[in-house]
């Protein structure tokens, strides 16, 4: 009893989340095409969602002339976002090309899911960061800014996009009230009062 209260037990079983999936380096977008093609044919679409390659545009000068190209930012790795059932588990550790999980403690032990927010950060900077954010504050409510240039100034939302976690706040700027774009992850709640 007194073992279960020091190591809490997740139930990543019936949970959706993200896990680091290790390969053989440059084989990362073949080890995501094989997934992609496993969960369709066995039919595991319930328990395997994304599969990604963590990638971010890099700006490469080849004879004078800007050429664009993926950087991956995690060679040798795969995110894989899943419920860590028996079955998936098996069918991503089978699949040819990976070598592993990161976090598994080897034996048969299933492996440690990446924090949310580790994720958030890392799907933000390949600009799909589509976490939905639960926030506390709504349109016309009061709220300061905690991070950013903006620090420190409170406004008033004006509007919300849930899909981009981006709030419009009217800052009063140079004596106007100016509607400014941020992250929801900036914004707290503030008492009007203050």
């Amino acid at each position: 009893m007194a073992e279960e209260k020091m190591n809490p037990v997740i139930d990543d079983e019936h949970e959706k989340r993200w896990y680091v999936v290790n390969t053989y380096s440059g084989h990362e977008n073949r080890v995501k095409d094989n997934l992609e093609k496993r969960v369709e044919t066995m039919g595991i679409q319930d328990s395997l969602f994304r599969i990604i390659v963590a990638e971010e545009p890099e700006i490469e000068i080849k004879n004078g002339k800007k050429v664009e190209k993926m950087k991956n930012m995690f060679p040798g790795y795969v995110f894989v976002e899943m419920m860590m059932t028996d079955e998936a588990w098996y069918v991503v550790r089978n699949t040819p090309g990976v070598t592993g999980f990161i976090g598994s403690s080897g034996g048969g032990a299933k492996p440690f899911p990446v924090s949310p927010d580790e994720m958030e950060s890392i799907l933000r900077r390949m600009g799909k960061a589509d976490m939905s954010i639960t926030v506390d504050f709504g349109v016309g409510d009061i709220v300061k800014v905690e991070r950013g240039p903006f620090t420190g100034m409170v406004g008033r939302v004006n509007s919300m996009n849930d899909k981009d976690n981006i709030a419009s706040v009217l800052i009063n700027l140079f004596g106007r009230e100016t509607p400014t774009d941020i992250s929801y992850t900036d914004l707290i709640k503030n008492n009007p009062d203050e």
